[in-house]
């Protein structure tokens, strides 16, 4: 049998989201009083996209490293001339500046407290995905926006990613078939890893403020800066980071909303570090008309494998894989027919389509009109996520009610929807 050859495609729809977000339609003098809180590496990027759109004036920045808030400072001065506030406690930020536009990019286990806070204070938020720790967290930031009538973008960027637009219009014209199975994975090199001890923070850091509502551990290099994602308490896992992408690529292509049964397993069967996330972990989620699975490995990179990261949809007719770095492949059942490819088309720094998914945001401010990662789309995806996680510390199935937001006659397992707040800060509720 001949090899067949790649061949690849150009589609309409993705090539037009690809340039539509870079015109400017509406009200091209409009500065947006815009603040960034959580000033690291992530955060940047989006401000850097933020100041690049041209439509923000940065009022004010707020990390609790000062580090990281002095580096970005100079950068925006560099960037266009603005001199912005410095703070370190966002509440005195948002009472002070009254910021229009508020980019949410710090860990993970402050983005419900922080973006709401935003919301009732009137600025419109771009929070970074997961939106939330917990399920019940993500309620209440819906319930926020809708109350306030704020728009709120979540970072699942891929929405507006060329080659993931394309590809989900792929699937969707029905030409990989019926979809029976999706199998969403990464796998990264890694290995056992060696213990760190804990140690004092630096001094440029708040690291009581850094914890927050999450409990008060020792500080530890592992954990600030980046490596939060692998420690619960603040994370939850490779799971809650790059599993929200592809939960979010599936619930992209499908009509349905949430799985109604979710089951994991895992564990850390490798690591010997000092993390405390799954090296190890596996997720079965049943929808009506399909199933989707999700495995994770934080070691064994290696070359038999090509493809380490993204989701395969298995059709009739054939399989689909959507990549990130190698974009789309269409591999058809019928070995006469040709391979489809489409190559990515990704931002620097750091492989991302940012602007894009700001630009959206920006015209839903103007318009009025939801955006295309509307908090409840990024909260949908966290859930599935967050289920996932929850299974696996329960070590049993769930059956989830999307609808009601709760899991069917599991007393034990509703507890995990929530969790208790350390110290003065108050867990969100629901308006």
């Amino acid at each position: 049998m001949q090899r067949r050859q790649f061949i690849k495609t150009s589609v309409a729809t993705g090539a037009a989201l690809a340039t539509a977000p870079l015109i400017k339609i509406f009200g091209k003098d409009k500065k947006y009083k815009t603040a960034l809180i959580g000033s690291g590496w992530w955060g940047g990027n989006i401000l850097r996209c933020a100041i690049q759109a041209g439509e923000s004036k940065i009022v004010a920045l707020c990390d609790v490293d000062s580090s990281h808030l002095n580096r970005t400072a100079e950068e925006v001065k560099k960037l266009n001339g603005d001199i912005p506030k410095l703070y370190r406690d966002y509440r005195e930020l948002l009472l002070k500046e009254k910021p229009e536009i508020v980019i949410v990019a710090t860990p993970d286990h402050w983005h419900p407290l922080i973006a709401i806070a935003a919301m009732e204070a009137g600025a419109h938020v771009y929070v970074e995905k997961p939106i939330c720790h917990t399920i019940n967290e993500g309620k209440a930031m819906v319930a926020s926006a809708r109350d306030t009538q704020r728009i709120v973008q979540v970072g699942t960027h891929r929405r507006v990613s060329p080659h993931n637009v394309s590809g989900i219009d792929f699937l969707k014209s029905g030409k990989a078939g019926k979809i029976g199975m999706v199998r969403a994975f990464v796998h990264y090199p890694g290995g056992p890893g060696t213990k760190i001890p804990d140690s004092e923070p630096p001094a440029a850091l708040d690291w009581n403020m850094w914890c927050g509502p999450a409990p008060l551990k020792p500080f530890n290099k592992t954990i600030h800066p980046k490596g939060f994602r692998t420690h619960l308490d603040y994370a939850n896992g490779q799971l809650g980071d790059w599993g929200i992408h592809w939960m979010d690529q599936i619930l992209m292509w499908t009509e349905e909303k949430y799985p109604k049964k979710v089951f994991s397993t895992g564990g850390r069967y490798i690591r010997q570090d000092s993390t405390d996330a799954p090296d190890t972990q596996t997720v079965n989620f049943e929808f009506e008309s399909f199933i989707a699975t999700w495995e994770h490995r934080l070691y064994a990179g290696n070359e038999a494998e090509k493809t380490n990261i993204g989701c395969y949809f298995y059709g009739t007719e054939g399989t689909f894989h959507m990549g990130w770095l190698d974009g789309w492949t269409f591999y058809p059942s019928d070995t006469k027919k040709q391979i489809i490819h489409q190559e990515p088309k990704l931002d620097e720094p750091d492989q991302q389509n940012i602007a894009g998914l700001w630009s959206d945001f920006l015209q839903s401010i103007k318009t009025n009109k939801l955006p295309i990662c509307d908090v409840e789309i990024g909260q949908r995806s966290t859930n599935m996520s967050l289920l996932g996680m929850l299974s696996w510390k329960l070590g049993r199935s769930v059956q989830w009610d999307g609808t009601k937001g709760l899991i069917d006659n599991d007393a034990e397992a509703n507890k995990l929807l929530s969790r208790a707040y350390r110290g003065e800060w108050k867990y969100p509720g629901t308006v």
